[in-house]
Formats: structure tokens, sequence, C-alpha cells
């Protein structure tokens, strides 16, 4: 595969939290196939069906079952793994739940991530990390330009707050407990609603569109016209992957937090893109449940400014929304079909570098 990630991620030993879950085992996939060797962590397989398994990567990484709250784990499997590259993506990370279970989410959030930065002190070797956290650490007024790196963190939700308290606890260790050990290199990745084959999490409206179509189901939606900024899954992750490199190779970018958020106009509410689904999917059916109001509070509108990473690491996104959607329904078809979802995603991941590199981005080519 040949693009400048390739060169920097070969033969390296990446270790990613998170790996079961959605974007986490995307990101395996894509850095097994930059040749990276690659240690997950996490607790569990979260969803059934899953991705992870979907793509068999069980067969394939070095699977650590591990929670993020067990400090002597996470410290003994860095020490075993000795990374050069780190991914932090474990996390809780669903409004709904964090409503239901508030002190879980803070927990795994705030102090999971406080885990990672005590194991990364640990290590003895140079290293890079990237901490990925949410769109939704900014205070979100939702006006209508995009939040920067430099606007104020808030979180009015559990979830929220939960990811805003981790960043803080980042830039803490950062500015404190590790502001001499010159050979860890830290960035953190901002990214929301990112969509995408093999996310079967409950109480998103990808999941449950097409776990409801494929039974010949209807689907509630409680906000068909809440507004998102969305995205493809490989958006954001191509983002961390520059990041990261860019970490390793200038130094001057350490303890910088960029947002990855995809190009002008994408932002549709919830009933256009069901409305754009709808296109690759027969027989769909859904009622609104908007009359009904939501049972917590969800922001209306929310999207970010992704200038600094476009300045910095000349990191620009791919996908404009109608290639994202076909691309997500594509996959599920694919599954629910029987296909080989490992080849199958494998096959996305190149051509979507392949629309990159033919759309000029730096990363591509």
């Amino acid at each position: 595969m040949n693009n400048s990630f390739a060169s920097v991620y070969k033969d390296k030993r990446v270790i990613v939290t998170g790996h079961t879950g959605f974007k986490g085992s995307w990101l395996t996939l894509w850095l097994q196939r930059l040749g990276a060797k690659v240690t997950g962590i996490s607790d569990r397989i979260p969803t059934t069906p899953s991705n992870f398994e979907a793509s068999g990567l069980i067969d394939s990484v070095n699977d650590v079952r591990a929670d993020l709250l067990d400090l002597e784990k996470i410290q003994q499997t860095f020490r075993e793994c000795r990374p050069h590259f780190v991914f932090h993506l474990a996390a809780q990370a669903l409004v709904k739940e964090s409503y239901d279970n508030p002190i879980r989410t803070f927990q795994t959030n705030a102090l999971g991530s406080v885990h990672l930065m005590e194991a990364l002190k640990g290590l003895e070797d140079p290293a890079v990390a990237v901490m990925i956290t949410s769109d939704k650490v900014y205070d979100n007024v939702e006006w209508v330009w995009g939040y920067r790196e430099t606007d104020a963190l808030g979180g009015k939700d559990p979830y929220s707050a939960s990811k805003s308290m981790a960043e803080i606890a980042i830039k803490s260790y950062l500015k404190s407990l590790l502001h001499e050990k010159g050979t860890l290199k830290v960035g953190i990745g901002r990214a929301g609603n990112v969509i995408g084959g093999g996310d079967w999490a409950e109480a998103r409206i990808v999941p449950d569109c097409v776990r409801a179509w494929s039974r010949g189901d209807s689907v509630s939606i409680r906000s068909p016209r809440a507004t998102r900024p969305w995205q493809h899954v490989l958006e954001p992750l191509s983002g961390y992957l520059l990041l990261g490199k860019a970490l390793a190779e200038e130094p001057n970018l350490h303890s910088e937090a960029f947002n990855f958020g995809p190009v002008a106009g994408q932002s549709k509410s919830v009933g256009d893109l069901i409305l754009e689904m709808e296109k690759h999917w027969s027989n769909v059916r859904w009622e609104d449940l908007s009359a009904q109001g939501s049972p917590f509070l969800e922001a209306g509108l929310l999207k970010l400014n992704c200038d600094k990473a476009l300045y910095h690491l000349d990191w620009l996104p791919t996908l404009q929304f109608e290639e994202t959607v076909a691309m997500t329904v594509q996959w599920y078809r694919e599954f629910y079909e029987g296909g080989d979802m490992k080849s199958y995603s494998v096959n996305q991941i190149d051509q979507y570098v392949h629309l990159a590199r033919e759309r000029g981005n730096g990363w591509a080519k």
C-alpha cells in the first residue's frame, strides 16, 4: 500500500486501545494494512455483531483483554509491548449510556485516560501517543460556525463532560508530570458523528436503521431535525494516522489538539441522512417520534473548524456526504448478504486512499 503512512508504521509496535470497537477495529485493520504489529487492549467485544469479529481481527492481532481501570494490567501490557505508537480510542462512547451509567462513564473516560498517561509515563523508549477524545469536549452554545481548538471546553451531559475531563487530565500530565520526558510525544484528536460499516452500537442512527431494515421493520427516529457534520470513519482515522506521523517527525506539535471533521456543507439533518440511505437500501420504513421529545439532552448543532489540521498537518477530508453514505450502506448490504468482510473492508480502505490521492490529499501521495 503506497502512501506516506507506510514508511512510518511498517514493522512498528502499535497499541490500540478500544480495538474491538467500531473506530478501533477500522484503525487496527488500516494499521495492519500498513504493516504494523498491533496489540489491542479492550475489556470486551462491545456488540454482537461486531466489526472486530466480522473482519477477522481476532485471528491477526495480539488481543489483550483489560479494563482501563485496571492500572496494573495496562502498565504490564505497555511494558511487554514496548510500543512505538499508541492510539487511545477505548471509551464509553454513547451519550444515552452516559445518562444510564454516569459514574462508569466518568471512570472509563476520565480516569481511564489518566491510567493511559501513567502507562506512557513508565515507558523507557521513545514513543508517540495519539489520545482520541471527541468533538463534544467543547462548551457547545450551538453557534453556526465551527469550534476551534482554542475554544472553551465544557460538557452538559455526562459523556461530554467526561471527555472534557479526560483532556484536562491529559494536559495536566503533559505540563507537570511528563514535561521533562522528551522521548514521549503526545497529541489529541477530536472528531465526532462518525458513520461507516461495522457500527452496531445501540441508540445510534445508522446501526438502528440497518438493524431494523434488515428485519423488514420500521425504525423510530427521535430527533430527525438534529443537524450533525456526518463523516465516514476513515476520515478521522486518516487524521489520527497523520497526527501520529507528524508527532514522530515534528516535535513542536507535542501536546497540541486537532479537530478532524468533514468538508464544509456536510452538516445534514438526521432526516437528510435517512433519505440518502434510502437510495441504497430497499423497503425502508421509519417514523418520526420528535413530538414525544428526547429522553435526554442532546446538542442540536455542532460542527468543527479544521483549519489547524490543514495548516499544520496538510490534512483535508476526502469524501462528500453522498459518498460517505454510499460506502456506509454498501458495507452493511455486503455483510447481510454474507460477504467476506475483511476483504471488503480492506478494499474500502484502499478505495478511500485512492480517492484521497486523486483529490490531492498530501498524506495519500
